[in-house]
């Protein structure tokens, strides 16, 4: 099979910022869905597009690619705990969404083997979520937590595997924290 002979350009959709534009983040979508198909989801859940005075969305159709922040909901949030710990220690955060890491997750060993800083972890999970139990994303969490990984955890209480509005309300405020303008 012969290599690529140039860039792989990605199906995405971006929503841009209001202002000036200073950071961008990566929304990955979940298995079988697309980049168009979360931001519509979070467009349903939110009544509106989830916009930042200075930072772009960007919503790839998996392959993807990261920068700055990263992180998705279900699979899209292990892929981005896969990126950032393995690969893009440099980031300024990773969010989970519904997501978790197996327990002999390479994952893991990377973060063992890490020297210096590493991305801090926003996750939320639902405690209802019966496609991908609340138990696994508390043990990925912990388990971060106790490699020296700084970690924010929450429970979204009678919440299946699905978007939130409070939820997405607090990654809002988790990014800015992240990216100020």
């Amino acid at each position: 099979m012969a290599a690529a002979s140039g860039p792989i350009h990605l199906r995405r959709c971006l929503v841009s910022p209001t202002g000036a534009h200073s950071a961008s983040l990566i929304f990955l979508h979940g298995s079988g869905d697309s980049g168009l198909g979360i931001r519509t989801w979070i467009k349903q859940v939110l009544n509106q597009d989830l916009t930042f005075q200075h930072i772009k969305i960007i919503y790839p159709t998996a392959p993807g690619i990261f920068l700055l922040i990263s992180g998705g909901f279900s699979m899209g949030g292990c892929m981005a705990m896969h990126l950032a710990y393995r690969n893009h220690q440099d980031i300024a955060g990773v969010f989970a969404l519904s997501s978790f890491l197996n327990k002999a997750s390479a994952v893991y060993q990377a973060v063992k083997e890490s020297h210096g800083e590493l991305p801090e972890l926003f996750q939320c999970h639902g405690t209802a979520d019966e496609l991908v139990l609340h138990s696994w994303g508390e043990e990925t969490n912990s388990e971060l937590r106790s490699l020296g990984v700084s970690t924010k955890f929450h429970s979204l209480p009678n919440v299946y595997h699905e978007l939130n509005k409070a939820e997405l309300e607090r990654l809002r405020s988790w990014i800015l924290t992240k990216l100020p303008g």
